[in-house]
């Protein structure tokens, strides 16, 4: 028998205890941040998850001398396959202890699905849409993680090394900066210009406009058409939008949420910026990512009253191709940089980047932001 045996998730048990492996390999650990369970399950749910319109998957759990030693999703985006012209299947949801049976054995669970499918290239971590995670930790081990990055152990590239065949298919970088008392001056001019030269326009949602009009639909349009081009982006689909209208603005502190409207064109929407309290501190004491019994409580004290920590998470942010050279990104932050100062934030933390995309890192630079994370996606031939 060999020492590494591979169960494909078939029940809702199995999805459980998928998705449970993950607090019992970072129990305890102080920069782990775990997503919340229930999450987890409707992400990797087949009839919930509105991304199954376009993708497959299976999951696989590792047991070795009957003991849970790692997991792995194996996933199908046809949409961003077809797009790309592509044969991938895409690898996510990877934790495993530090033994390289377990990794080996993961990793070749997925490329013999991909085979299967007829796909040529294994790449991860990926997942079904870039709304989810990706990107391996491969610095910065000693920093909290945010709600929506994965935070993994300084083995498991190195076993990535190790079992050899894998290249860096992209690389990320992640950025944290002190919140200015007073908006840095150079947003402030630029902002100024902006205003009076192009007639663009900071817009502040209402409750009723998410709820009654079609503002949440736009502002998702917005993301689709600014992410559109980069590394393996495949557009959210109408149901995905619903779902993430219904997630993130109908509960969202919308004076965390910053629009750019041009009023030479009827106040058509061209940017957003979506920021968040940071969760970091709140999830981790939500014990094994139950909001049962005081989980709930920490998460409300950080959502409602920025009990936080000290800082906030910018999520999203996108400016329509033909409005980046304007500087309308310096709306954002001149509408921004206040509302963390009112809540009594003093650092904010950027979101996965492409070490590539030098257009969005220049943004940062009167904020005086440090490198403080990175990440690479791997491919391998299969």
């Amino acid at each position: 028998m060999p020492s590494v045996q591979i169960k494909k998730v078939e029940s809702l048990r199995d999805l459980r205890t998928f998705v449970d492996f993950h607090y019992d390999l970072y129990e305890g650990d102080p920069y782990d941040v775990p997503n919340l369970f229930m999450d987890d399950m409707n992400t990797l749910r087949k009839d919930k998850n509105a991304a199954f319109e376009f993708c497959e998957a299976e999951y696989y759990i590792a047991y070795k001398q009957g003991k849970v030693v790692g997991r792995v999703a194996a996933i199908i985006n046809h949409r961003a396959n077809e797009k790309w012209k592509t044969k991938i299947v895409r690898f996510g949801w990877i934790d495993f202890i530090d033994d390289l049976d377990v990794s080996r054995a993961l990793f070749d669970e997925v490329a013999a699905y991909g085979r299967s499918k007829g796909m040529t290239e294994m790449v991860g971590p990926l997942g079904f849409t870039d709304m989810d995670p990706e990107g391996m930790l491969t610095w910065g081990f000693d920093k909290l993680s945010t709600m929506i990055t994965i935070y993994n152990y300084p083995y498991y590239p190195q076993h990535i090394e190790k079992l050899g065949g894998w290249e860096v298919d992209q690389n990320y970088v992640e950025y944290f900066f002190d919140v200015p008392k007073e908006i840095p001056e150079k947003y402030a001019k630029i902002a100024e210009v902006v205003e009076s030269r192009y007639n663009l326009h900071i817009k502040k949602l209402t409750r009723r406009e998410v709820k009654k009009t079609d503002y949440g639909r736009k502002v998702f349009d917005i993301i689709n058409e600014t992410y559109k081009d980069l590394y393996g982006y495949s557009e959210l689909s109408e149901k995905q939008i619903d779902h993430y209208v219904n997630m993130y603005l109908r509960f969202a502190d919308l004076n965390m949420i910053t629009l750019i409207e041009d009023w030479n064109k009827d106040r058509k929407l061209i940017g957003v910026g979506i920021s968040i309290p940071s969760l970091s501190y709140a999830l981790q004491k939500c014990r094994r990512g139950r909001l049962l019994p005081w989980g709930w409580w920490h998460l409300l004290r950080a959502i409602k009253f920025q009990k936080t920590g000290g800082g906030g998470d910018l999520l999203l942010m996108g400016v329509l191709p033909e409005y980046r050279s304007k500087g309308a990104n310096a709306l954002l932050f001149t509408d921004l940089i206040p509302v963390f100062n009112k809540y009594g934030f003093t650092w904010a933390e950027s979101q996965v980047e492409l070490e590539t995309n030098e257009g969005v890192q220049s943004q940062w630079g009167p904020l005086k932001p440090t490198n403080h994370k990175r990440r690479s996606c791997f491919k391998k031939k299969i």
